[in-house]
């Protein structure tokens, strides 16, 4: 059977691997939205270096983490977000105001709730972490 979700996967071993008290995680399955969606990630301070190794032709990447990730997880299916629901979204993902970032993936490219409201952009709910 194959992998339902790359992204889910992903950041399901994060989660994991921060639960753990661990330092580094490495991710055997990638993807170029997960790289966008730790890159988000990372401009928080959520996570720190990502490194992409590429070993007989198999991407990985090591992920470094910081201690400050309580939740992550993915949105399935990837609902539509108009710019008038973001708020919405944010308010039954996330714990509380000001607290946390949904991330979406829109048509000027990956970016937190925050950024898309700012622009005035809406896309597709990718996920949430905090």
């Amino acid at each position: 059977m194959g992998r339902s979700s790359v992204l889910n996967d992903a950041l399901r071993t994060m989660y994991n691997a921060e639960r753990r008290c661990k330092r580094e995680v490495l991710l055997k399955t990638t993807s170029n939205l997960l790289e966008n969606f730790l890159v988000v990630m990372q401009k928080h301070g959520f996570v720190g270096e990502v490194r992409r190794e590429v070993e007989n032709r198999v991407p990985k990447l090591h992920v470094e983490l910081h201690g400050r990730l309580n939740k992550v997880g993915a949105c399935n299916p990837r609902y539509e977000v108009g710019v008038s629901k973001i708020k919405w979204w944010t308010d039954r993902l996330l714990p509380m105001r000001q607290f946390g970032y949904v991330v979406l993936t829109t048509s000027q490219g990956v970016m937190d709730h925050e950024e898309a409201q700012e622009r005035g952009v809406g896309g597709q709910l990718l996920g949430f972490f905090y």
